[in-house]
């Protein structure tokens, strides 16, 4: 179903976000090279030498290793040992960079376009490692995603999908298998490890934002997670109704979604009115979307809206405790062309 994700007709940051948010892995080297390109920013027709991608590569993998000292399903990596040595000061920044060219890059430049079992239809870069001096040819489809509106999310995004794969893999799960809540005070979601200590993992908007595609769940703006007026987290169902019935359910990331300041709270707004039945049906179609997707936050909405069978009932009697309570229904006044939504794929 991570397929879904690209839709009929895909935009580059749809099939970027396709491979980092739905790609499989084995290990982190994909959310590594990603940021690594995200870092260097090459135009179109640039070749990156191995050498030269190395450096970001490994300085992100150390990084990463100096959160969370797994970093892959497998058991061992002698890669990963190597970058462990290096945290350690155990190796000199040549050497590292060395190994990296040699050995890192072994499985991730393959299968980097891969989402499912087939690669994206556009790519952002062409193996030329064969070839004398060689590395990775930059394409015009990276050019073009890079000076995109989306730029600045790309990286947030890719950050928080690379944090929760990690921690499920630190606390020895298939990342499908993370339990993971919110904060709405620290705006993080956060995971209890085994002594069920509470441990933040990322940004609650990182980690949304990528799935409704950079825009508002309401309207379709574009929203910019880490800019001057980075989008609210907003509890679909308003957080007042935690006094109902629904109780700490509100709290859910299942009701969680990214909406611009107008929508939420601006004239027209919607404040703490109850979304009408559409929008419900948005809510149903992300939720289900990425139960279907198998990606780290799909335990977590099955523990919080029940079996397939019971969630759109889930979803209803919410609905009908919400409209009771709060009475006034809720639309946005304009929405633009929809990037996702029940009449489209997320």
């Amino acid at each position: 179903m991570s397929t879904a994700f690209i839709g009929s007709d895909p935009t580059l940051e749809d099939l970027w976000r396709a491979i980092v948010l739905f790609g499989r892995n084995s290990a982190s080297y994909k959310f590594a090279l990603a940021a690594s390109l995200l870092d260097l920013g090459p135009s179109g027709g640039d070749l990156i030498r191995l050498e030269d991608l190395a450096d970001p590569f490994s300085k992100h993998l150390i990084r990463h290793l100096s959160i969370a000292d797994k970093q892959g399903s497998s058991r061992t990596s002698s890669f990963l040992d190597t970058l462990r040595k290096a945290r350690a000061g155990e190796l000199e920044a040549d050497a590292v960079i060395a190994t990296t060219a040699r050995i890192g890059f072994v499985n991730v430049i393959d299968a980097f376009h891969r989402v499912g079992h087939a690669d994206v239809p556009k790519r952002f870069f062409i193996d030329e490692r064969t070839r004398s001096g060689g590395g990775i040819r930059i394409t015009d489809e990276f050019s073009r995603l890079a000076e995109g509106l989306q730029r600045s999310n790309l990286a947030h995004e890719n950050e928080a999908r690379w944090r929760l794969v990690e921690t499920a893999w630190e606390l020895g799960l298939n990342p499908d298998l993370l339990a993971v809540f919110h904060d709405p005070v620290e705006g993080e979601l956060f995971v209890r490890d085994e002594s069920n200590r509470r441990r933040p993992v990322t940004s609650c908007r990182d980690a949304l934002n990528g799935y409704q595609k950079g825009h508002c769940f309401y309207c379709f703006t574009n929203i910019d997670i880490n800019g001057t007026d980075p989008p609210d987290v907003d509890h679909f169902f308003p957080h007042r109704l935690k006094s109902t019935e629904l109780g700490d359910h509100v709290d859910g990331v299942w009701n969680l979604v990214l909406a611009c300041r107008g929508c939420n709270r601006g004239p027209g707004g919607k404040f703490d009115k109850v979304p009408t039945v559409r929008l419900l049906a948005r809510l149903h179609v992300r939720n289900e979307f990425l139960i279907g997707s198998h990606h780290p936050l799909r335990e977590t909405l099955i523990r919080q809206t029940g079996e397939k069978s019971q969630r759109a009932g889930f979803l209803n009697k919410a609905h009908r405790v919400a409209k009771r309570t709060l009475i006034h229904e809720w639309e946005p006044l304009t929405e633009m062309d929809p990037p996702f939504g029940p009449d489209t794929d997320f």
